[in-house]
């Protein structure tokens, strides 16, 4: 498992993305998933910039741990900002047109739509959401 705590701040989002890309690089992981996984953890890294500590800033943690056979990796997020579930809020109604569609939501939507499984808890004063994609 390789762990990187930075400043969750959208500035920071390209030290986050290279440090996600690089270790699914180690692992050999095939370009389509690392796309997808890549779109996920910038969803989820600039939901914390924008949110988790507004209007102040804290500590954002990001973890990639990938299974010892290569079949699966998990990225998990941790910061100690206000509780959110982002699993708890209904996904958008895509039927919808764009107009008429409530704003938000869209980005975790597709979070759960392209990663294999998604568990969040909060524990002792942290959000802790981990994504899982079969390789």
């Amino acid at each position: 498992m390789k762990e990187l705590v930075i400043e969750a701040l959208t500035d920071n989002l390209d030290t986050v993305m290279e440090f996600v890309d690089g270790e699914l690089e180690e692992a050999e992981c095939p370009m389509k998933i690392q796309m997808q996984i890549g779109l996920a953890v910038e969803e989820i890294f600039v939901n914390i910039a924008n949110y988790a500590y507004n209007p102040e800033t804290g500590p954002a943690t990001v973890r990639v741990e990938v299974d010892p056979d290569k079949t699966a990796v998990r990225i998990t997020f941790i910061d100690h900002g206000v509780p959110y579930d982002p699993l708890a809020k209904a996904d958008p109604d895509i039927t919808e047109s764009a107009e008429d569609r409530a704003i938000g939501g869209l980005g975790i939507f597709l979070v759960k739509k392209t990663m294999d499984d998604i568990r969040y808890e909060y524990v002792n004063g942290s959000n802790i959401l981990t994504l899982k994609k079969n390789l």
